[in-house]
């Protein structure tokens, strides 16, 4: 059964850094662009960065964040996002999601991805 399963959130103070893990069980996520997003209680979902199968790498802001995946198991792919120099307004829900082949350049829009995780909590401290 295809799901994805985050781990490593958590309570970081400000400024310190954090990693957070996805991992995609299921043969199909071989070809899924993989991504992450945030959201905070009351708010729209918002796009942080995607890994693509083949290599590629996009962010929305690349100065803190870097994402990184793993595709060397056939039977599970697993992204990160390594988060530095966190501040309070960090402070959300984290997910990741998967974008089924045909993404074309809409792995920043949340309806381009089918699959989701049940979300980590990170919390930041001032």
């Amino acid at each position: 059964q295809e799901q994805l399963v985050e781990s490593g959130g958590g309570l970081v103070q400000a400024g310190g850094s954090l990693s957070v893990s996805c991992v995609a069980f299921g043969r199909i996520f071989n070809r899924y662009a993989l991504g992450w997003f945030r959201q905070v209680e009351g708010k729209e979902r918002e796009w942080l960065a995607a890994a693509t199968s083949n290599g590629k790498k996009f962010y929305a802001d690349s100065s803190r964040f870097t994402i990184s995946r793993d595709n060397s198991d056939n039977a599970k792919n697993t992204v990160s996002l390594q988060m530095n120099s966190l501040k309070p307004e960090d402070t959300a829900v984290y997910y990741c999601a998967a974008a089924a082949p045909g993404y074309g350049s809409r792995l920043s829009l949340a309806e381009t991805y089918d699959h989701w995780g049940q979300g980590t909590q990170v919390t930041v401290s001032s």
